[in-house]
């Protein structure tokens, strides 16, 4: 197995990942202690209850990593963790434990941040040891990074090198995803159930496209106002709510937010590839409307997984990889940070 070999540790928001990978590339282990279940009975994320489910799953998900990866301490070159950005209560778990681990068993602490680890979440493979690796994302490259608390469009020139073209100037689109699921009466999380009910079902209606300052930035809220004014009027009225019209409607609208704009910076940047990480990365209209619109201008469209686009340790761990070899290090003083940006270049 060739090196660095990278333990990493994610605890951002909810989820509890810990994962050793080989070379930013190569999965060794990826155990994920997930919280769905819990959070689903208040529809939503509770930031203590989070971090206290984190405090008791993250040793045993330690432990877990290490025995499926087959190694011992000894064998590890670096322990990596996200600093930021997420929740400071679930950041500080495991910024804290990580520490704790680097100094005890005198290993080098790489500091990483959960956007970047989410972008990186296309370098990685489970393919067997003896398999060749793939080939890396080429440069340059455009990365969607959309999930329940971010919404970021990202050139990137090289490892480590990021530009920020756009963002959402309100709500995330998975947080939109969220909001509009509950407002439709569905289980959360709101991503996966309003996909669910959105396939094979007719719009019922066509919702308005944010208009931004920013060429490529995003604007989720008026969307989710939209939906909501729609369901208060079927209720006014007396009608029954066309739940998967609506689910439908509004997943068409997000889609083709996301799409048109991403198009339109792939085309004008002149990129080689675009790839896409975070949660709503696992959405089925998305990947299949922005493939075939990136189709048409001959770029490819990279996507992990979708075990890999929501949070986990693997993707810290291939972060960690490229941040270990480029000499980056953190120190015991590396502290949690829960509005951390990514450091941006106009290169």
């Amino acid at each position: 197995m060739s090196g660095p070999l990278v333990l990493a540790i994610e605890t951002s928001c909810d989820e509890t990942g810990v994962a050793i990978v080989s070379s930013g590339r190569r999965i060794a282990s990826n155990q994920v202690a997930t919280q769905i279940a819990l959070h689903a009975v208040t529809g939503g994320i509770v930031p203590e209850v989070a971090a206290r489910q984190q405090l008791r799953w993250i040793v045993p998900t330690v432990q877990a990593a290490m025995a499926e990866a087959n190694v011992d301490w000894d064998e590890l070159d670096a322990v990596a963790v996200t600093y930021g950005p997420g929740l400071i209560g679930s950041l500080l778990v495991g910024v804290s434990v990580a520490k704790a681990l680097a100094m005890v068993h005198d290993l080098p602490l790489v500091g990483i941040n959960h956007i970047e680890g989410h972008i990186y979440a296309n370098w990685l493979t489970d393919a067997p040891v003896a398999d060749p690796l793939p080939a890396e994302p080429p440069f340059p490259l455009l990365c969607l990074v959309v999930s329940g608390g971010h919404t970021q469009l990202v050139l990137m020139q090289d490892h480590g090198r990021y530009r920020l073209l756009g963002q959402t100037v309100d709500d995330a689109a998975g947080e939109a995803f969220d909001k509009v699921g509950r407002l439709l009466g569905l289980p959360y999380p709101g991503g996966p159930a309003i996909s669910e009910a959105a396939e094979g079902a007719t719009a019922a209606t066509r919702f308005p496209r944010a208009r931004t300052a920013g060429a490529y930035d995003f604007s989720f809220s008026g969307l989710k106002t939209a939906v909501l004014r729609e369901v208060a009027g079927y209720r006014d009225r007396g009608d029954p709510i066309p739940i998967d019209g609506l689910a439908a409607a509004f997943e068409e609208a997000v889609v083709d937010a996301l799409a048109t704009k991403t198009v339109a910076a792939a085309d004008e940047h002149g990129v080689a590839a675009v790839a896409m990480g975070g949660g709503v990365a696992a959405n089925r209209s998305l990947r299949s409307v922005l493939r075939q619109r990136l189709d048409a201008l001959g770029l490819p469209l990279l996507v992990p997984p979708p075990a890999w686009c929501t949070d986990n340790g693997a993707m810290i761990g291939a972060a960690a990889g490229f941040r270990f070899l480029a000499g980056d290090r953190a120190g015991p003083a590396l502290e949690a940070i829960p509005n951390l940006s990514l450091a941006w270049t106009e290169a």
